[in-house]
């Protein structure tokens, strides 16, 4: 197999929950320029629509869906549609995520629940529904959207505790998923970006810019073609041989 082939997904079908803008549609967008056929789901069905006819102009097939992450029916329907258009699922990418600033002492249960069900619960919940389909064809690709902020404690002034201990959720959940589902030839790993500007990030970033960047080695935030190349590699046949792993992509802010 050569250099190209191994990092080709041409036929492969990738669901990427949250492609619809940011992170994940970057995500999207290098997935679809290797091949892969797309289906996104959000929330806000009409924005996928919106990314999936765009996307499709790079000759792939698109599929978009509403679906909410916290509800195990409404994950079962994305499946289900998937599997009923494409015929199977051989990429998975976790990527829907939301966060609550507020002081620890402060935060309600209310707002910890949000944030834990959706990015640590949601991750779980799609996992084993796409899961099923994968252990079935004896073959996948799990890729969970984690961050740097699940790698070690932040600064008392980013008062986001619920995102942080969701992401270091992730990571051991992506870890001991690993272990279980090696036997099946699925490989489950995880990328734990940086700073991107993104709508989630981006007041944040813009209130203290220059103390966040005298943090990043590199000396910038994550642009629009910087997580193409960890989702290629970890979707496609150059990762055969890599599970478990947490790639992260931060400029080495974590170093």
């Amino acid at each position: 197999m050569t250099n190209c082939q191994m990092f080709d997904l041409t036929g492969r079908v990738a669901v990427i929950t949250g492609g619809s803008v940011g992170l994940g549609r970057q995500m999207a967008e290098g997935l679809a320029e290797m091949g892969a056929h797309l289906v996104l789901c959000a929330r806000k069905k009409e924005r996928c629509q919106q990314a999936a006819d765009e996307l499709q102009k790079k000759g792939v097939q698109t599929l978009a869906l509403g679906c909410d992450v916290k509800d195990p029916a409404s994950i079962r329907a994305v499946a289900e549609a998937a599997v009923k258009q494409f015929g199977r699922i051989d990429i998975l990418i976790n990527n829907a995520g939301t966060s609550w600033g507020a002081p620890t002492e402060d935060m309600t249960l209310e707002q910890w629940n949000k944030v834990i069900e959706t990015n640590l619960t949601g991750t779980f919940l799609f996992s084993q529904a796409v899961g099923k389909v994968m252990i079935s064809q004896r073959r996948g690709k799990i890729i969970n959207i984690a961050s740097v902020a699940g790698l070690r404690g932040s600064s008392p002034k980013f008062s986001a505790i619920g995102y942080s201990a969701s992401k270091g959720g992730i990571i051991i959940f992506t870890k001991d998923l690993a272990c279980k589902w090696g036997m099946h030839n699925i490989q489950v790993n995880a990328i734990a970006p940086g700073w991107f500007p993104t709508d989630m990030s981006r007041k944040v970033i813009e209130r203290d810019q220059a103390g966040l960047l005298a943090t990043i080695p590199l000396g910038r935030f994550g642009g629009p073609q910087d997580l193409k190349g960890a989702a290629i590699f970890l979707a496609s046949d150059a990762s055969d041989f890599v599970t478990g792993h947490t790639l992260v992509v931060d400029g080495g802010q974590s170093a």
